[in-house]
Formats: structure tokens, C-alpha cells, sequence
């Protein structure tokens, strides 16, 4: 006899291990669904923005490797920005570590993990969807798609690939000198401008280096080549060790739609990263949210948790992320103009980004009329 579910949540990341507590807590019948044995190694920057942090209800000091209330932005070797604050602005945390927190805080309200169990199809009849996976069959009301940038289970549902802008980025786990070390972990810094197009980042932990690169275009570029170089701006010289992950980036919803046959898509399955800084663990947790608290609203009709959902990721999420992709386009590839500006605006900006990084504002709906106006005010 298969084993019947409520809610179908497909991975244990952020967004699918927060979704399945939300759901939990509120005694909607949920299971997810894990390719691997928790915990696991995932490739992540694994730095968590404060207004992700201070929304989720439990407290995750346990898995913080490290707290920076003072962020570092560099453009080149004459622009320099530093933002404080009270709070910590960014978190560091490893995804193995905070992701099983988050699975068995989800655990703990009565939520079923099923480890090892690889999706490999869907078949759907009325309301009722049937799971296949690598160990045997579940059905259920609702699948959340929560499987990361590639998601398999959006492809599965009907989804389109390229309905999304997909970004490449580079990750190395780096164990540097204890000199390096010591000079390296007192900063969380952005580099803009390391790689054309993006940007460089160098994420202290507690006793290794996140350092990496992305691109904020979707072309063909040697991220090897500029992390090389990334080495050199840090001054780094000696490596102890380091392990290369690459991996794509979602900063662009998708454009046919979020919901299918029941199946609602969430974080990274859904496009629902930050333009900007590529940032998606908050938004992660965010989305997943806002979808158990359709499910739940709706009492499980599927009709109406469709409708809650959009109206809900409509009110702040997709708006949000529509200024931030034209914000985007504009800092990376307007680069002259851009540095004209921030010589005279950029400690204005990096604070304001700082406010956007604690939750204290979203990116501003008419930030182009600003930029203009301010651009105009410049060149006069």
C-alpha cells in the first residue's frame, strides 16, 4: 500500500525543510523527499543574510560559523565602501549542518524524511499525485518543488528549462595559511568588477575560506581565470588545500508561471534568487513560506492554495526581484556610469543594501527614476 502525504516536498535544502516545518507545525501530513542521507555536502556560499535569519522561527546559532556585522565593497582599487551594524548583516553557515537543522526542527512537528529516495517520475490523476522514487512509490495532494536551480521535478511537471536566466559561478572551499587566515577572516568583502560582468566574494569561516566568482551574465566565461586572479587581489599565495565547485544560479523568475497540476515551485526551482548579489537562501525560505501558508489558508484545496500562492509571491516577492533584475543589469553593465555615480552616491547605496540585507527595505520601485535623476544631476 503507498504511503499517503498531504504535501510532497522534494529536497532538504532551506526552502524545502522550512516549507515541511511551516507545514508540520500546523498538522498538514508531510514527507520529504531526500536523493542523499542527511547530512550532506551542497554547494553554497553559505553566507545568510540577516532578514532570511530574524524571519525564521528558531534560533540557528548552533550551526553559525561565523558572524560579520561589517560588510566590505571594493570597485577596483579607488572605490571602497564599508557598512556596520548592530545585527549581524551576514551569517556564515555550511548547508550540511544548517539544512539538517532545519529538517529536524521540521522532524520535530511530526514531518517524514525519506533519505536516499531519488524522484524519477510523476503521474497525476485528479487530485492525487503519485511519487516515484528510487525506493518505492508515495502519493500526495500537493509536491513542492524544492530540488534546487536544476530541479528535476519542475522539468518532471512540465516546466521549461529557459524560461529562466541562469548564471555561472565558482566556489572553492580554501584552507590558506594561518597567516592568510588570520588577515582573510575579519571580512566579509564583495569585489565588483573582478570578473567582467559580476563579481568575486571571499566568505570567512571558521577555519576555511568560501572564496568565488560569478558572473552576472549568462555567457561563456573561464571563472578559473579570475578566481586565479581573485587569489592575487586577496594576496593569497600559499594554499593548503581547496575543493572546486561549480554551479548555476537562478536571478530571473520563470516566465511560465509557478504553479502546475498542484506542484508549486520554490527558491532556486522557481528563479526566485537575488539579481544583485545572488543571494538565495532568504528568498529560499521566503517562498517556501509563503506556499505552506497558501496550503494551509486554502484548508488543502488545491484551487485556492494556487490562488493564495500567487496573489502572495505577487505582494513583495516577484516585485522585489523585478526592480532588482533592472538594477542589476544596470550596475554590471553599466559600469562607467555606474562608477560616476557611486564616487559621489556610494556609501548611500552600500547602506542601502545593508537596509535590504536586514529587512529593513526592499529595493526601492522607482530606483530607476532615482538613478536617472541622479545620473542628470552629475553630468549638469
Amino acid at each position: 500500500m503507498k504511503q499517503h502525504y498531504d504535501v510532497a516536498v522534494i529536497g532538504s535544502g532551506p526552502s524545502g525543510a522550512s516549507t515541511a516545518f511551516y507545514l508540520a507545525q500546523k498538522g498538514i501530513s508531510t514527507v520529504i523527499i531526500e536523493k542523499e542521507t542527511l547530512p550532506r555536502y551542497k554547494t553554497c556560499g553559505g553566507g545568510f543574510v540577516f532578514r532570511g535569519r530574524k524571519n525564521l522561527p528558531f534560533d540557528i546559532k548552533e550551526v553559525v560559523e561565523k558572524e560579520f556585522h561589517t560588510v566590505d565593497i571594493y570597485l577596483g582599487e579607488k572605490l571602497h565602501f564599508k557598512t556596520h551594524r548592530e545585527e549581524p548583516t551576514i551569517s556564515m553557515i555550511m548547508r550540511d549542518s544548517f539544512d539538517n537543522l532545519i529538517t529536524q526542527k521540521a522532524k520535530e512537528f511530526g514531518a517524514t524524511l525519506q533519505e536516499n529516495h531519488k524522484l524519477k517520475g510523476l503521474t497525476f490523476s485528479d487530485d492525487i499525485i503519485t511519487l516515484e522514487t528510487s525506493q518505492g512509490n508515495f502519493t500526495a495532494n500537493f509536491v513542492i518543488a524544492a530540488d534546487g536551480a536544476l530541479s528535476p521535478t519542475a522539468k518532471m511537471a512540465g516546466w521549461k528549462e529557459d524560461t529562466r536566466k541562469l548564471i555561472p559561478a565558482l566556489e572553492y572551499e580554501v584552507e590558506v595559511s594561518d597567516e592568510d587566515f588570520e588577515r582573510l577572516s575579519k571580512e566579509v568583502r564583495f569585489d565588483i568588477d573582478a570578473i567582467p560582468y559580476g563579481y568575486a566574494w571571499n566568505f570567512p569561516k571558521k577555519k576555511h575560506l568560501s572564496i568565488g566568482v560569478a558572473s552576472a551574465r549568462r555567457t561563456k566565461i573561464n571563472l578559473k581565470e579570475y578566481y586565479q586572479e581573485y587569489l592575487k587581489t586577496l594576496g593569497i599565495t600559499n594554499i593548503v588545500s581547496e575543493s572546486q565547485h561549480g554551479f548555476q544560479i537562478p536571478v530571473a523568475p520563470r516566465t511560465d508561471g509557478f504553479v502546475k497540476n498542484n506542484v508549486f515551485l520554490i527558491g532556486d526551482a522557481a528563479g526566485f534568487a537575488d539579481p544583485i548579489t545572488a543571494e538565495g537562501i532568504s528568498n529560499a525560505i521566503y517562498s517556501g513560506k509563503l506556499a505552506a501558508e497558501a496550503i494551509i489558508e486554502s484548508k488543502k484545496e488545491p484551487e485556492l492554495a494556487e490562488k493564495l500562492y500567487l496573489e502572495k509571491i505577487s505582494e513583495n516577492l516577484l516585485p522585489e526581484i523585478k526592480t532588482g533584475l533592472w538594477l542589476s543589469k544596470w550596475f554590471y553593465e553599466q559600469k562607467s556610469i555606474r562608477n560616476i555615480v557611486l564616487k559621489k552616491y556610494g556609501q548611500q547605496f552600500s547602506e542601502a543594501m545593508a537596509d535590504v540585507f536586514h529587512g529593513d527595505r526592499s529595493y526601492p520601485k522607482d530606483i530607476k527614476k532615482t538613478i536617472t535623476k541622479r545620473i542628470k544631476n552629475l553630468v549638469s
